[in-house]
């Protein structure tokens, strides 16, 4: 199955089709009776109020998610193949997203996190587009836009403008206006969340927003740890990815190492980010595939012993099945 996701043949889309409904035969196997969907966090609802609660059956739900895995999939292929983050083009990274989105049954269904992996994908392009253009400013107002309003969706995602200043340190020499760039792009979007707020009378609700940023760090988590079992194998495969990297890193384009850099400190923010949210869900790190998934995929692109790669993704994707079942 690598070998052939290792190829653009046009016949990958029927088959990263067929296979990411596959990957979530579990939950359609058995449906939850109740799914909750909160499109926007409760201080951007004054802007629109969309109640999704009641409109989807757990199995719309649960189709939506699919597609929209689906479409993010295919736009996150074609960023990581535009920016040639791996060997040759392929279908690798998409193949890797799907996977990543299938392994805990809270990823497979509705969520703001889901959802901002749309605009998570769109800042991961506009990143490595940064030591392209000659006046990036423009560039990095946009991405400040953009998680503006991926914090309007999902408040973790404000953590990513912690990325701003970590891409301009690698792609860009210092100017003082790039740094303000992303800040005024970011305060743009809520200052007219403010302006909306005003009109409304009600700005005192406005800087209930900020008190997650207060919140202290909690001392006691409560895992279980036969839940996350099926990290075992994505561990193996991003040690063996890392080693190859590593082989690989001094020959490969200065721009291809910085853009692994990049992701590398984009997957801890993201992991990291769910202290900005009091109540977290594991959903939270579905913002954690994107990076992750171009690591995995640059493995199974770059991995030389056929029956050995192929091996390990069917013994990957049989555990994740196995324990979506138990």
């Amino acid at each position: 199955m690598i070998n052939q996701f290792r190829k653009l043949n046009p016949i990958n889309l029927i088959l990263l089709l067929a296979y990411t409904f596959f990957m979530r035969i579990a939950i359609f196997y058995e449906l939850p009776a109740q799914l909750n969907f909160d499109f926007l966090e409760p201080f951007a609802r004054l802007l629109i109020n969309v109640d999704l609660d009641n409109a989807l059956s757990p199995s719309a739900n649960i189709f939506i998610a699919s597609t929209l895995v689906f479409i993010q999939a295919l736009i996150f292929n074609r960023v990581a193949n535009n920016h040639n983050l791996l060997a040759k083009p392929s279908f690798l990274p998409a193949l890797m997203y799907v996977t990543g989105t299938s392994l805990f049954m809270p990823f497979m269904v509705l969520s703001p996190a889901l959802i901002t992996n749309f605009l998570l994908i769109w800042l991961i392009d506009k990143f490595l587009k940064l030591n392209k253009s000659a006046n990036s400013i423009t560039t990095v107002f946009d991405i400040g836009m953009i998680i503006g309003v991926g914090t309007l969706i999902y408040f973790p995602f404000m953590a990513m403008l912690l990325l701003i200043f970590l891409a301009l340190l690698l792609f860009r020499s210092f100017n003082w206006r790039e740094w303000v760039a992303g800040l005024v792009g970011f305060l743009t979007i809520f200052f007219f969340l403010a302006v909306f707020y005003y009109w409304n009378n009600n700005i005192v609700s406005f800087y209930q927003i900020w008190r997650p940023l207060g919140s202290k760090f909690p001392s006691v988590f409560k895992i279980n740890y036969n839940d996350y079992l099926v990290l075992i194998p994505v561990t193996v495969i991003i040690i063996l990815a890392s080693l190859q990297l590593r082989e690989n890193f001094f020959r490969s384009f200065i721009s291809t190492r910085k853009a692994f850099q990049l992701l590398f400190f984009m997957f801890i923010v993201a992991g990291a980010s769910f202290y900005l949210k009091p109540h977290f869900r594991t959903w939270h790190f579905l913002l954690c595939v994107p990076p992750g998934a171009v690591l995995l995929a640059y493995y199974f692109s770059n991995a030389k012993i056929r029956w050995f790669y192929e091996i390990l993704f069917v013994l990957f994707v049989l555990s994740v099945q196995y324990f979506l079942f138990v």
